[in-house]
């Protein structure tokens, strides 16, 4: 049996017009309307493309446990949320909770590139992302079946990182981020692992 892993980053933290701020793990907020709505939307994706789940993962945090709450109640079958701490969000450091620009100023435009485009933590935070690419190797080697795991931006680029083939392949993305209610897939067969598409928005 093959395997299909859909990586969902969580809906929208702040409302339209709300300045962004790097929320970690040390600020757990809900969704606002608009990520109710992705949440929704991404569900109703999944269950109009066919998909059903045989695995449910995610982040032991509010926004992430509604998004895949959301998901879920468009599902035929009710299926039980494996909590995964590797999963969760990344600790900000001194910059959680600060407005990007503030971000910025402190570590500088090339320090948040490196960490977009290569998963280089900017000093301060703390990604533990030998932890992190453990699990979604652990995960991408023993998974059967079609797996959902929502969960954070700093926590899904590092599946990208945890296979050669991923990283060749992901070399070509502009970014590693994931938006807010986008997702990816990662496909397993007999000839590996294969990025089948990432930051798609339903």
């Amino acid at each position: 049996m093959g395997l299909s892993v859909f990586i969902v980053r969580h809906g929208n933290t702040f409302a339209a017009g709300e300045p962004a701020r790097r929320i970690g793990a040390a600020t757990d907020l809900a969704l606002v309307d608009s990520g109710v709505v992705q949440a929704e939307a991404l569900g109703l994706a999944f269950a109009r493309g066919g998909i059903g789940f045989d695995r449910a993962l995610a982040a032991p945090l509010l926004r992430t446990r509604s998004t895949i709450g959301g998901i879920l109640a468009q599902q035929p079958a009710a299926l039980l949320v494996e909590p995964a701490d590797w999963l969760t969000e990344i600790d900000h450091g001194p910059d959680e909770a600060r407005l990007e620009s503030e971000v910025i100023d402190r570590i500088g435009e090339p320090a948040l590139a490196r960490w977009d485009h290569a998963a280089e933590a900017p000093d301060g935070w703390i990604v533990d992302a030998e932890r992190r690419i453990a699990g979604w190797r652990d995960l991408f080697a023993t998974a059967e079946g079609h797996v959902l795991i929502v969960t954070s931006n700093g926590a899904a680029r590092f599946a990208l990182l945890a296979d050669p083939a991923l990283q060749h392949q992901a070399a070509s993305l502009p970014s590693l981020k994931l938006r807010t209610g986008a997702y990816g897939v990662i496909e397993r067969d007999t000839d590996g692992l294969r990025l089948a598409a990432w930051d798609v928005r339903p």
